[in-house]
């Protein structure tokens, strides 16, 4: 492979980046035309992204991006620089609000091109086929219904085949508009000048194979169909197609709306926009952290598990760093603001993910691929046909009969329904399956896959907190243990507390009994009295601080928890230390056969977590995966996928919190569990409903089955094409054989589509 500097001897003087949003790109051959069009300027490197419809360039001092810009345009496409958003929450929230809706406004008008073309094209090709429906001048009805369809409705197709010709370069925009004008032309000169015109004219169905008088021919059906399909599939394209902006306004959308400001000594509510550097602020419980930040007053645990994936709150006290958009779980905290805005790790995540999606490569649609051969062969056929019979014959109206019968058998009827119906079966499938798959362009990367990353907290386990185990000390009853910790910690918010409590609850025959009186001491524990036994339940520092002796056996129960990455707590009453329970993220019960399933897809399971590494090597062991990467940072998490990549893997990433978004867009596959955040299940590829971590499996086989559907559609949709090109070019074709054929064509292509509901 040529390295970049190789390429780009200039690379090192290259000062400035832009983002171009680029417009009327309608395949993967526009985005690399103008890829190679902007690679070509001196120093420049850009990388076009067509799902996206977004243009990465760098570029020297020297180049204005006005000149990027007229590049671009003198292509035939359009392009606009992308400001960079402003650095408030809100604001950047409400600039990414636009493309949607204008993405939106684009949709819509394509479903309406859709729906008008249909309803006019449907007698149309009832009229033409079924000669039972054919009244006296039916063929100038057929001619005022398709009108419309061809030119108006067709007119994104001609637009963008005139655009391609200009540079010269043909594309199925190129086949469908020269077929269809083709088609259209030729019956209106078999209309105006030929028999086709004349009262009580009828298409008869015969199916024989025989030299035809072209002048008495009518093609309106195949013209107006024809458009009706591929605007089908260009609507379901459009309407699976990614939303660049959309994970970036999940990751927003997390963060604080709002914050309570001290100043002068008054608490006032402001929006977490207004923040200032310095500024501090209160967060109570429950609330969620405004911005990056330092306490300078109280002590809490803060849940970080949307942001880092560590699944056990951190303690947090005076002089501890806190993070924007984590949560607050128990105690009043008063925050100095550090960063604000874009600086934040909320804002620095967003850049990751936004940077992610612009950089992922477009993926090549099949259609495209076999066109770019397939489109110039056809063109090249037609205009021999045209040459050979006029030098053969010197007849004008048969060689040009032939001609255009190779351009309309050509013309890609059954390739229209080839992709959005397999697609749209597929799909249909998978959300009854709880798999939601969001564009043709995933599919062909679950073939590929050979490695999938699995997030640990919420994805592998259940992101809650649960009482795994009980180490009674010497003469102590277990339940008796269990009683006294759990009616203490009940009256605490912490979350380690509340697992003890639940899991007291759970094995207890009678309601625990209520404390009469309860200390939170920060960061160690707590203190109260049960029945009147004065208790401690926390860490083991906070017995030594109260003078109480651990006994070797609770040390080493502390040591192995600790080693199996789980939380502990020593429970002593009246002096004496009595037990100690662990607390630990449950693994999820699915999880371990979902690792097997994956196996026999032939994918390789990596655990990546943000947790540490005790915790991350108990977990992966107990579902039976051998490659773990702990204390992973999210930032750290893309580079890990990058790692995984660079060594030749195509990697599928499976996530659920916003830490793991900007690692879902950066890998070949991203599924975003939909028990997770917005940002996750935006910046994946697939969704899996349900939470269930088999679903993964299931996901990839679906889409590798939908994947081998589209194929075989677009081997038949093609292979009649040209299996059929022969007899036209040899005058052979009776029309009515070509509308037969396209109809069957297009059947064969629906039903093999079907097939897919039978998914298990």
């Amino acid at each position: 492979m040529t390295d970049t500097a190789t390429e780009h001897p200039d690379t090192a003087a290259q000062s400035s980046e832009v983002e171009l949003a680029i417009g009327g790109m309608t395949c993967a051959s526009c985005s690399s035309r103008i890829e190679r069009k902007l690679n070509r300027l001196d120093g420049v490197l850009a990388s076009v992204n067509l799902a996206t419809e977004k243009a990465k360039v760098a570029y020297p001092d020297g180049v204005e991006v006005s000149a990027l810009i007229a590049t671009v345009e003198k292509l035939g496409y359009t392009a606009e620089e992308i400001t960079p958003p402003e650095p408030e929450p809100e604001p950047l929230a409400d600039s990414e609000a636009v493309p949607a809706e204008a993405e939106d406004g684009e949709t819509g008008a394509l479903r309406r091109r859709l729906l008008v073309s249909a309803v006019l094209a449907l007698p149309v090709v009832l009229m033409a086929m079924v000669p039972a429906l054919q009244f006296d001048n039916w063929q100038w009805l057929s001619l005022t219904l398709a009108a419309p369809v061809v030119v108006w409705g067709g007119l994104p197709f001609h637009r963008a085949a005139w655009t391609n010709a200009r540079h010269g370069a043909a594309t199925m925009d190129t086949l469908v508009s020269v077929g269809t004008l083709a088609a259209f032309g030729w019956s209106l000169w078999a209309l105006f000048f030929g028999t086709a015109g004349m009262p009580g004219m009828r298409h008869g169905f015969d199916l024989t194979v025989a030299r035809t008088d072209g002048s008495g021919a009518l093609y309106l059906e195949v013209a107006a169909g024809v458009v009706t399909f591929i605007l089908l599939g260009r609507y379901l394209e459009a309407r699976a197609k990614r939303k660049a902006g959309a994970a970036l306004r999940s990751l927003l959308e997390l963060g604080a709306k709002d914050a309570t400001v001290l100043r002068g000594g008054r608490e006032v509510r402001v929006p977490a926009g207004q923040l200032r550097v310095g500024d501090r602020f209160v967060v109570r419980p429950g609330e969620k952290v405004a911005t990056d930040g330092t306490v300078v007053e109280g002590s809490s645990a803060v849940d970080a598990s949307l942001l880092t994936g560590e699944s056990v709150p951190a303690d947090v006290t005076v002089g501890d760093a806190v993070t924007g958009a984590t949560v607050n779980t128990s105690g009043r905290l008063v925050v100095e603001a550090s960063r604000v805005g874009a600086d934040t790790q909320l804002g620095r995540m967003a850049r990751l993910v936004e940077d992610a999606q612009s950089g992922k490569a477009a993926v090549q649609r099949l259609a495209d691929r076999i066109a770019a051969v397939f489109v110039p062969v056809v063109l090249l056929i037609a205009a021999a046909t045209l040459g050979a019979w006029l030098g053969m014959t010197g007849d004008a109206a048969a060689a040009f009969t032939a001609a255009v019968a190779v351009l309309i058998i050509a013309c890609p009827c059954a390739l229209g329904l080839a992709t959005p119906t397999a697609l749209l079966v597929g799909t249909g499938r998978g959300a009854q399956l709880g798999i939601l798959i969001k564009g043709p362009e995933v599919l062909e990367s679950t073939r590929r896959v050979d490695t999938v990353v699995l997030d640990k907290t919420g994805t592998v386990t259940t992101g809650r907190m649960e009482l795994h185990d009980v180490y009674a000390a010497e003469g102590t009853d277990e339940k008796e243990l269990l009683r006294y910790a759990g009616a203490l910690e009940h009256a605490s918010e912490h979350p380690v507390a509340q697992a003890i409590a639940q899991g007291a609850q759970a094995v207890g025959d009678a309601p625990l009994p209520a404390p009469e009186a309860f200390v939170n001491v920060p960061g160690l524990g707590v203190r109260g009295s049960v029945e009147g036994h004065t208790l401690l339940v926390g860490r083991a520092r906070l017995l030594t601080e109260s003078g109480i002796e651990l006994p070797a056996e609770l040390s080493a129960a502390l040591a192995d928890a600790q080693a199996r990455g789980r939380t502990a707590v020593v429970v002593a009453w009246d002096g004496v230390a009595r037990g100690a329970l662990t607390v630990a993220d449950a693994v999820k019960e699915t999880s371990a056969e979902a690792v097997r399933e994956l196996r026999a897809l032939g994918l390789t399971p990596v655990l990546l977590t943000g947790d540490n590494r005790a915790v991350a090597e108990t977990v992966a062991a107990e579902v039976g995966i051998d490659e773990v990467r702990a204390e992973v940072l999210p930032q750290d998490k893309v580079a890990a996928v990058r790692e995984l990549q660079a060594a030749g893997r195509t990697v599928a990433m499976v996530g659920d919190g916003v830490n793991d978004a900007a690692a879902l867009a950066t890998a070949d596959l991203g599924l975003a569990m939909g028990t997770g955040t917005d940002a996750a299940i935006e910046a994946g590829d697939v969704t899996l409903v349900r939470g269930d971590l088999r679903v993964a499996a299931d996901a990839i086989r679906l889409s590798r089955r939908t994947l081998g559907t589209i194929k075989g559609n677009l081997f038949w949709a093609f292979g009649y094409n040209v299996a059929a090109l022969p007899l036209a070019a040899a005058g052979l074709l009776n029309p009515m054989i070509a509308g037969a054929a396209m109809a069957f064509s297009s059947v064969f292509v629906v039903t093999n589509s079907l097939r897919l509901k039978s998914f298990r």
